[in-house]
């Protein structure tokens, strides 16, 4: 890439981003990124495309009041870097240098997987520069990269907004909430929104459902499809499957025969190029086995559940299977190791925390005389199966505490459980 187009961009980024006044919304993962900055050790922020990665870079500006000089924003998404190569990252540092930029400035990186080689790069200046980098694809976070950044990386995932920050949207204080029954009966109305519409800043903030079907093409033409062009017939059969039938059990074996690609390794290659690019993600059955963990069939759920709603069959009034694909989401923000229960009897959710599991978790929508007797009988034999006092129904709006068998089972509607960290 030639030195005065590299520039011309590097300037029209700077001005872009320093202009850019787009309405921003706090993301409670801002404290943390803020307490790391003194680590000095590269951040890297991954997370499916949209959910909010580039505003958290301005978040991070406007936190600290950053001045213009120090800080330098990258955007490698943008068309105008078609031509970089790896030699042109020598030229971005003598921009910096020429542009008289503080030394031990901040660098913004967006979409950092979009060029090669860039962990080299970054592992050779990580100790001249303070350095956050986002990025849409999981690979990011890979042993290999890890080994060549020698360890000295901080990983954060980000994803759409929680129930919280959506809140914080609507303008809904949960000051006082626990005595306050207007802000209760609130909360529980935006519940339904969000259960249905998810948690894409855009999406919310707009009301436009338009933006979730172009994020969902975005996403499988350029992270997906772009890397198995051959199979674009097979890639979307998948997906409208996946979409179709979350919570439900998938095995390579099933995905093969239903899209008729007779090898394994390439249907595992596509799975795995979907939960890279945070579209989707797997859970285990538990079994202190890893090789029956690997043979079993693993449970789907999607990254947010306006994808669920705007293109999925048949889930627009399954209202059971979208609140559990919505605790799988939060057990995944909040860095649980979560897998699925299933013997004689099944239990949505357990929690691994070391070598045992700390918390069974049960999600039922309404919980009635035609479903109590089949949610108890899987939550109790998990509880029994890891030696538990204490097990968790969630559910939409009810509440109640039971002992059974010497079991205490807390019955809590998933609103106080969302805001309750």
């Amino acid at each position: 890439m030639k030195r005065e187009d590299l520039y011309f961009v590097l300037f029209a980024q700077q001005t872009e981003f320093w202009e850019d006044n787009t309405l921003l919304f706090k993301r409670r993962v801002m404290e943390r990124i803020i307490s790391l900055i003194s680590l000095k050790m590269p951040i890297i922020i991954t997370g499916v495309r949209r959910c909010g990665k580039s505003s958290l870079l301005r978040l991070v500006k406007e936190e600290l009041k950053l001045k213009e000089k120090e800080y330098v924003y990258i955007n490698f998404n943008d068309e105008r870097f078609v031509d970089f190569l790896v030699e042109d990252f020598q030229k971005i540092l003598d921009f910096i240098t020429e542009q008289n930029y503080k030394e031990d400035c901040f660098l913004f990186i967006d979409e950092i997987q979009e060029v090669d080689k860039w962990e080299k790069w970054i592992d050779r200046i990580k100790n001249k520069y303070k350095i956050i980098i986002t990025g849409s694809n999981s690979k990011l976070l890979s042993k290999e990269i890890s080994t060549i950044m020698t360890g000295r990386s901080i990983n954060i995932n980000l994803t759409p907004f929680d129930f919280q920050e959506f809140l914080d949207v609507k303008k809904i204080d949960l000051l006082n909430f626990k005595l306050n029954l207007n802000i209760q009966a609130k909360v529980r109305r935006e519940l339904k929104e969000y259960l249905e519409i998810g948690g894409f800043p855009k999406r919310v903030i707009s009301g436009q459902q338009l933006i979730i079907q172009e994020l969902y093409e975005n996403i499988l033409y350029r992270d997906i499809i772009g890397r198995f062009s051959k199979n674009q017939k097979q890639i979307k059969e998948i997906s409208v499957y996946f979409l179709s039938n979350i919570s439900s059990l998938i095995s390579l074996r099933g995905i093969s025969r239903l899209v008729e690609i007779k090898n394994i390794s390439s249907v595992k290659n596509i799975i795995d190029c979907f939960e890279n690019a945070f579209l989707f993600f797997f859970l285990n059955k538990f079994d202190y086995s890893t090789k029956k963990q690997i043979l079993n069939p693993k449970k789907i759920y999607c990254v947010d559940n306006g994808f669920i709603t705007s293109l999925g069959f048949k889930f627009s009034s399954d209202k059971g299977k979208l609140l559990e694909n919505l605790v799988a989401i939060e057990l995944k923000r909040r860095n649980e190791e979560i897998y699925y229960y299933s013997d004689k009897n099944d239990c949505d959710f357990v929690l691994k925390e070391k070598t045992k599991i700390k918390e069974v978790i049960q999600v039922c929508y309404d919980l009635n005389e035609k479903n109590k007797k089949r949610e108890l009988d899987g939550l109790l034999e998990a509880l029994n199966k890891f030696n538990l006092k204490e097990g968790l129904i969630l559910t939409y709006d009810q509440e109640d505490e039971l002992v059974i068998e010497g079991k205490k089972i807390i019955i809590k509607p998933i609103w106080k459980w969302l805001i309750s960290i």
